[in-house]
């Protein structure tokens, strides 16, 4: 075998550029993927707590129940010692010593260790409820809801602020070319003679495209006028579909000769090189070099010189191709506010008629993009290449280069038009969302939208309201306006609210160690809205001003933020969770929900056009949104009466059996004795008490599925924490103290110097303790 030199490898290297790859945590894997959470529940850590706490009071009782013997063994002990003598070195004070961990061994049963296998038992088989819930799936893509845990069914009935994304989680995320707007005309809308706009129905004549061979029998579009102007050779029209045609990551699929079938990441770019290929702009494949694409049914082949991908941050994506004629041309899609900004001077007008326009198409909720172009010289790309190349190779800074690098192209650019797609809403988002208003719960959505498209899906989904009294929106572009937007909205539903905002500080957690913040919430009259750009937002996320944000929009019933990045959704959602001290669900059914998911208390995932990765990421799954209301006031109402009943009455039970040994020892000389059968202290907590109840929590209704639909606000007391608190601990345990009492004494005194005819005693060790757990079998009975 030959030895390759290192020298003629490096020579190769250096002649062949080689494709670089990234590894380890330069992946986009790794550099997506966030820190694991762990999370529990609000009953959970409180369990926890107590049971440390009940580890205590274990102590505490043993410590009586020495100090008992020691002072029984003084006073009393001493007449026995003549028939009972004491062995040597054994005094009252060994004795004592003794008998404390005596009674550890005895009084153990009051530590619930048990109660957390039978806690999971519980969650088990809610969660199999969840899965196996029919009224959950959606057949038309056979999908049935998952719960993907098994330790937060309880705090789905707790739920106080759910977050939303709009696009695939309140709406279908089918997209469907609706309008266009291209060199400030508008396409889309059918008109009469008089110049009014007509209605269009089912009924209404299509766009015949027969004869576009290679047309989607699929799309639908009533406007003739488009197809006419594009045909005729209209060049800005054609340039307009040639950029959709060319701007995007779609992978083609051709099984069949003239079959095309589209791999997009996007619903909307699907739309859109739809759109393009029904009017003549046919993207037919694509190479790492090339992309192909059928012109009014002549091939055209583009050398795809540089893509300067989308990201979050950018909201934008362009492509740099070369035609056969040499002509070099970047083409660019993205959001309105970011194009503008990058636009040629001449083209001050025609944005204006564009933003007309794309105000019009947003009032109707459809989703917009803005396109543009840029003819490019070879000497001029060739260098930027060569420093796009550099840069996309460094170890450091990498993303910023290329940001840079993409800054110089993108701009002074042509504006070619708008693009305008349809995405409707689910069906039972209205109906879903008033249900879980009635509950007390907060909704807020969370979009990358316009903000006239989010108000227009809020309005449609009965977010907000034409009976509220007002909405408010935050649209400021510094730090100041932004604040007094904010203030301005708080004074008008709140005059006499503090200016400042009153923050508690206080410790939670085990041994006092976790220090919270709450915000206090602040009683409004009348219902309210708010609304929020993202770059107002931006401002409204720093420190100075998040409390002033919070404050605010926890007084409205309805919170959209529009134009965010996944970065921001987080951040709200954390926002939250630290000055509210509420239970949080989060919803989405995409990518850039994954880091909002993970944030918040619960995550829910959506199963969409979107792929997985928000239901990997999810706690809990299912197909549509509508399935929220029953997933939260159904089962996780259910789920949380249920483990609240399951935790008081255990609690009741070991403790009244424990009690009960308490007040015995004062009767047997404290001496570790006792008060029950063998075989009833083995089989009291594995069978006796514990399959009942295991049975009960598992199939306890308080009422049906029908009356929790019927009457959402049955969801309030969770929400407050009312079932299982500290305060119903304690009084758990005072009513324990006081049955073990009842128990003990009643049976005791019934008893005691009680003779039969005969004169002998009736009263034994063996007929007091069989009645005394009999009696505190049908008192614990009859408390579930």
């Amino acid at each position: 075998m030959a030895l390759i030199e290192i020298d003629e490898i490096l020579s190769n290297a250096c002649s062949h550029p080689i494709p670089a790859a990234h590894a380890g945590p330069d992946t986009k894997l790794m550099q997506n993927s966030g820190k694991a959470i762990f999370k529990r529940t609000s009953i959970d850590n409180l369990t926890n707590i107590l049971v440390l706490s009940i580890f205590g009071f274990l102590a505490l009782m043993c410590a009586i129940m020495a100090i008992g013997n020691a002072v029984w063994e003084v006073q009393e002990g001493s007449v026995f010692t003549a028939f009972l003598p004491r062995e040597p070195g054994i005094d009252a004070a060994l004795s004592s010593f003794l008998s404390f961990w005596s009674y550890v061994i005895i009084l153990n049963t009051v530590v619930p260790i048990s109660l957390y296998v039978s806690v999971e038992f519980i969650r088990l088989g809610n969660s199999f409820f969840i899965d196996w819930d029919r009224k959950m799936y959606y057949p038309k893509n056979d999908t049935p809801a998952q719960a993907r845990t098994t330790t937060l069914n309880e705090e789905l009935g707790q739920i106080k602020y759910i977050f939303s994304d709009k696009t695939g989680t309140l709406t279908q995320n089918i997209m469907t070319f609706n309008k266009c707007s291209i060199n400030g005309k508008a396409y889309g809308d059918l008109l009469d003679f008089s110049g009014r706009r007509v209605e269009i129905t089912e009924k209404t004549e299509r766009v015949d495209f027969s004869w576009n061979q290679m047309a989607d029998p699929k799309f639908i579009f009533h406007d003739y006028s488009l197809m006419e102007t594009v045909r005729e050779g209209n060049p800005e029209a054609q340039a307009f579909f040639r950029l959709l045609a060319l701007c995007h990551t779609i992978m083609p699929e051709e099984k069949k000769e003239g079959e095309l079938h589209y791999q997009a990441q996007s619903p909307d770019e699907g739309a859109l090189v739809i759109a393009a290929r029904n009017f003549g702009f046919v993207f037919r494949s694509r190479t790492p070099e090339t992309i192909t694409v059928v012109e009014m049914g002549r091939q055209v082949i583009y050398e795809l010189l540089a893509v300067l991908d989308f990201n979050n941050v950018r909201k934008r994506m362009s492509v740099i191709v070369r035609s056969p004629e040499g002509r070099i041309t970047l083409y660019c899609k993205g959001a309105d506010t970011i194009i503008y900004e990058r636009l040629h001077p001449t083209c001050n007008k025609l944005m204006e008629v564009t933003t007309g326009h794309l105000n019009e198409y947003a009032g109707e909720g459809l989703r917009t993009l803005v396109l543009a172009y840029k003819d490019l010289e070879e000497s001029c790309l060739e260098d930027w290449r060569q420093r796009h190349h550099e840069a996309s190779i460094t170890m450091e800074g990498r993303d910023e280069k290329l940001d840079e690098l993409y800054e110089e192209l993108e701009k002074d650019m042509i504006l070619l038009g708008a693009s305008a797609v349809e995405d409707k809403l689910q069906d039972g988002v209205p109906q879903t969302i008033e249900q879980l208003a009635k509950a007390d719960i907060k909704i807020w959505v969370l979009t990358g939208d316009k903000q006239e498209t989010a108000e227009n899906i809020g309005y449609s989904c009965n977010m907000l309201r034409e009976e509220m009294t007002d909405v408010f929106i935050v649209a400021a572009n510094t730090t100041e306006g932004v604040k007094e937007e904010l203030q301005n909205a708080r004074r008008k539903m709140c005059p006499e609210a503090a200016e400042e905002p009153s923050v508690l500080k206080s410790r939670a957690g085990l041994f006092w160690l976790k220090k919270t913040e709450t915000v206090k919430d602040e009683k409004v009259n009348g219902e309210y809205g708010l609304i929020i750009n993202g770059h107002s937002l931006a401002f409204a996320l720093e420190k100075e001003l998040r409390l002033e944000l919070l404050r605010t929009a926890c007084m409205c019933q309805t919170v959209i933020c529009c134009r965010v990045t996944p970065l921001q959704k987080a951040q709200v959602v954390q926002l939250v969770k630290k000055y509210k001290q509420a239970v949080t669900l989060a919803i989405g059914d995409g990518a850039n929900d994954v880091s909002m998911i993970k944030a918040a208390h619960i995550g829910v995932g959506i199963s969409g056009q979107e792929g997985m990765q928000a239901v990997l990421s999810s706690d809990y799954s299912f197909a549509q949104f509508r399935y929220l209301q029953r997933l939260l006031l159904v089962h996780g109402r259910w789920s949380y009466l249920r483990m609240c009943k399951f935790l008081r009455y255990f609690f009741y039970k070991n403790f009244t059996f424990t009690f009960v040994h308490f007040w015995y020892a004062f009767f047997s000389g404290f001496s570790a004795q006792t008060v029950y059968d063998e075989w009833f202290i083995t089989l009291y907590n594995t069978i006796y008490t514990a399959l009942p109840v295991l049975g009960l929590c598992l199939f306890d209704q308080d009422v049906n599925d029908r009356w929790s639909f019927q009457y959402p606000q049955l969801y309030t007391p969770g929400q407050l924490n009312q079932y299982f608190s500290k305060k119903a601990f304690l009084n758990c345990m005072l009513h324990s103290v006081y049955s073990s009492i009842v128990l003990f004494f009643i049976p005791w005194a019934a008893m005691h110097d009680t003779v039969r005819d005969d004169g002998k005693d009736i009263a034994d060790y063996q007929s007091f303790a069989l009645l005394a757990q009999t009696c505190l079998l049908i008192v614990v009975y009859t408390q579930q």
